[in-house]
């Protein structure tokens, strides 16, 4: 079925319509929510990491729950297969024939908790389904659905019985993010919700209510990727790009995906602040955590103190963005 169109201003409206049901139960850190919103727009997968009790799987089931569609969320353990996500061929007693048990991964809305407690085969599963959309089981390739987005959280590595995550791995997905503590009065907001007569110590994503369907999540996708990039944008973001290349503390670069991950979610961030046209700063806004996640220092760097969104940072200090950029 042909997916509708839709203009900016509405889009716009249906997606504060979903920042203000996500509200309801994931309290403050607004940056936060929009960097989720902006990846889920430009079509992308979003890792989430954080301490343990930040609010990460609160986040992505509130996400999961406003936008529609079909959602499983799986806990990534040290035990887990890669047979237990993506499914199997198995032998049905009663008829003598094999059969295909699709796993959870065929949903619209994969919800990996905890992703780095599982080890590199089992996250590896992921891989095929992140970048081609499907699974293949038994060599016969199996469409995943559409929309689909894996939504990830992860423990910090420096947690006991973390596996760090494949560098090729990293690179899939669009963005990363980082959940901190909130802000004090946020905190209190959170307890006395808590305390209202819910029983038990965690928030309830009950209050949040469906916002879009699943076509029209498609449809705002498409007119994501269909806005106006300025060409002098487009060697903005790649020069960004082009300079963790250059940047000695840095071992492991960013390729030709991360320009493209930041025109994709430029573009998102242009729709999200209802423009129908990109900007210097919409590409700056988001470089740091599309980038910063596929680098990796080299040893010296991380003794003296060094990470990579610092250095995105300070690269961004550096490079001078276009001027006079304005809708056509």
């Amino acid at each position: 079925m042909e997916t509708q169109k839709i203009d900016v201003e509405t889009a716009s409206g249906k997606l504060e319509q979903v920042k203000n049901e996500i509200a309801n139960a994931f309290i403050g850190q607004k940056q936060l929510v929009e960097h989720a919103l902006i990846t889920i727009i430009a079509g992308g997968h979003l890792l989430v990491e954080g301490v343990p009790g930040l609010g990460k799987t609160l986040l992505v089931r509130a996400i999961a729950k406003t936008i529609s569609g079909d959602s499983k969320r799986v806990q990534f353990t040290p035990d887990l297969m890669p047979a237990d996500i993506t499914g199997n061929i198995m032998l049905d007693p009663s008829s003598g024939k094999f059969i295909t048990r699709k796993g959870p991964i065929f949903t619209n809305l994969f919800i990996a908790d905890e992703i780095n407690r599982a080890p590199a085969k089992t996250q590896a599963a992921l891989f095929e389904a992140m970048q081609e959309f499907q699974v293949t089981l038994d060599g016969e390739e199996h469409k995943l659905p559409s929309p689909f987005m894996v939504l990830a959280t992860q423990n910090p590595f420096e947690h006991e019985g973390t596996y760090p995550l494949p560098d090729a791995q990293k690179d899939r997905f669009l963005m990363k993010i980082i959940a901190d503590y909130p802000e004090q009065e946020e905190e209190k907001i959170m307890v006395t919700r808590v305390l209202n007569g819910e029983i038990g110590a965690e928030l309830s994503i009950a209050a949040v209510n469906a916002v879009l369907t699943t076509d029209e999540l498609n449809s705002i996708k498409n007119l994501s990727a269909s806005l106006h990039v300025d060409p002098l944008i487009v060697d903005y973001a790649v020069r960004i790009t082009a300079a963790t290349r250059e940047t000695p503390s840095v071992e492991t670069r960013s390729g030709p995906r991360g320009s493209l991950a930041l025109i994709r979610c430029a573009r998102a961030r242009a729709l999200l602040n209802g423009r129908d046209f990109v900007l210097p700063d919409d590409v700056k806004a988001i470089s740091t955590e599309v980038l910063a996640h596929r680098l990796t220092l080299s040893a010296e760097s991380e003794l003296e103190g060094l990470n990579a969104r610092h250095i995105i940072d300070n690269l961004l200090s550096k490079i001078e963005a276009p001027r006079g950029i304005t809708e056509e």
